[in-house]
């Protein structure tokens, strides 16, 4: 499944403000770096995979929008996957794509993109 254009555009468009913002194409979907750290892809499994403070991400499932991220059979600790049903309205997806670009932010800048 490829990932969804309509939701990356979007979030495109909610980090259109911020710094150092690139783009990848990974994991089937298409991933949004700030200051080289991965913040949100749009899934190709749908919704969105967002990176948070791994201290945060139990509360933030608990919270029922989110689960936690699987690959390859084992829990992503620090990564999340949010559905698409819980990211249809522009508040709610900039919920999740300001989560992800506050902790990417928060980390060491990698290299320059190139």
């Amino acid at each position: 499944m490829a990932y969804d254009e309509d939701l990356a555009q979007r979030i495109r468009e909610l980090l259109a403000a911020e710094r150092g913002v690139t783009e990848k194409k990974m994991f089937g979907g298409l991933a949004f770096l700030v200051g080289g750290n991965m913040a949100v892809a749009a899934s190709g499994q749908g919704g969105l995979m967002v990176r948070v403070d791994p201290d945060q991400g139990e509360k933030l499932v608990a919270a029922g929008a989110a689960q936690p991220m699987v690959m390859r059979g084992r829990e992503m600790t620090g990564w999340l996957r949010v559905g698409s049903d819980a990211v249809r309205t522009r508040a709610q997806l900039a919920k999740w794509v300001q989560t992800g670009a506050g902790y990417a932010r928060s980390l060491p800048a990698k290299g320059s993109p190139g």
